[in-house]
């Protein structure tokens, strides 16, 4: 009998993730990582997770299977490696992804750590997406979940060999409607509950909002600029925009602007138009590959570069300094700086890494 470690949200989907695990006969424990009180940041609960109701929920359903519950503290690790890194990437005019940032450093570092520290053999997570293992390659794979709609093998991509080789996802079977029939014939007590849609600890989407509440600093404004450095109005701080932003410029102009670029060194953002977003090719720094080791000459892959993109066509290697270089066949909008760009061969996730030109 192996030991599971389940890391409940309070969600249905890590919920059933328990339930399914504990179904095997294997010996389970559900686990729910304090990241932050959401009142500690200024924000209410409603769309979000991580609050003191998610982990009562996440307790009634360990109540409900029969396993023990712990809560575990880690919001030290989440502040260095989640919030911080959040912050800085604003102020440096990146767009970071903290979802991916919170399964890099908790789940699968500081949880899985402590995974091997009471003895336990794997980590269980509610993340669609499957792991493999191909006996020709000697290598676990991550790949795409049944439910395409629900798919999450994007955010997951920094996962190594090690930690592949110890998790399991039993979600990535199924499609959700079957999730939540699960939870609702157990009776689970989140059987129709939302799914979180925004930063957990952003809820309201406000990022500025709360970078300004975080670092008690106000943003300092600058000037708007077109192509050719004309000066064309005030922002209101380079953490109010992001890259093909159209949306509270404030810029009177006889056609749509959009954001092309932030410059944090001058304190100043390219407007410009639509035709002006799009490029061609990207190169991403701090690479994972899961798939491979190397990719030392061209492949032909199909590249997200956000979240909900839909895969592109292009060409992917690496350059001699360990870089990721990826060439699309048609131009990308709003390639965006700090944002991952991920790789995939058919259902598999090559690799990807995170943006940076």
């Amino acid at each position: 009998m192996r030991k599971a470690i389940i890391a409940m949200s309070g969600g249905v989907d890590s919920s059933v993730a328990a339930l399914l695990t504990k179904e095997t006969g294997d010996d389970c424990i559900g686990a729910t990582m304090k990241l932050f009180q959401n009142e500690d940041v200024g924000r209410e609960r409603e769309k979000s997770c991580c609050s003191l109701d998610d982990v009562e929920d996440a307790r009634s359903v360990c109540y409900r299977i029969g396993i023990r519950f712990y809560v575990f503290n880690f919001s030290d690790r989440f502040r260095e490696e989640v919030m911080e890194r959040f912050v800085r990437a604003y102020e440096n005019g990146c767009t970071p992804n903290p979802c991916i940032d919170c399964n890099r450093y908790l789940k699968f570092d500081k949880l899985f750590r402590r995974m091997k520290e009471i003895g336990r053999d794997y980590i269980v997570t509610g993340h669609y997406a499957r792991v493999e293992y191909d006996a020709e390659k000697k290598r676990y794979l991550l790949k795409k979940a049944a439910d395409e709609t629900k798919d999450q093998s994007y955010v997951l991509y920094t996962l190594t060999q090690e930690q592949l080789a110890h998790v399991s996802f039993p979600l990535g079977e199924l499609q959700k409607s079957q999730v939540r029939e699960i939870a609702e014939k157990h009776g689970f007590v989140n059987a129709g509950k939302h799914d979180s849609q925004d930063i957990c600890f952003v809820p309201d989407g406000d990022y500025a909002g709360f970078i300004q509440q975080y670092t008690g600093k106000q943003p300092v404004p600058g000037d708007f600029i077109d192509k050719d450095g004309n000066i064309l109005g005030k922002h209101k701080g380079i953490i109010h925009y992001t890259l093909g932003q159209r949306r509270g410029l404030g810029i009177p102009a006889a056609e749509r602007l959009y954001v092309c670029e932030i410059s944090p060194k001058t304190n100043q953002v390219t407007l410009g138009k639509h035709e002006e977003l799009f490029r061609s090719e990207l190169t991403a720094g701090d690479v994972n590959l899961i798939s491979c080791d190397s990719i030392p000459e061209p492949i032909r892959v199909k590249a997200k570069i956000r979240y909900r993109h839909p895969e592109q066509s292009a060409a992917a290697w690496q350059t001699p300094d360990g870089k990721l270089h990826v060439r699309f066949d048609q131009p990308q909008r709003a390639i965006t700086k700090g944002q991952a760009v991920v790789l995939y061969d058919g259902d598999t996730v090559v690799g990807g890494g995170t943006i940076e030109t």
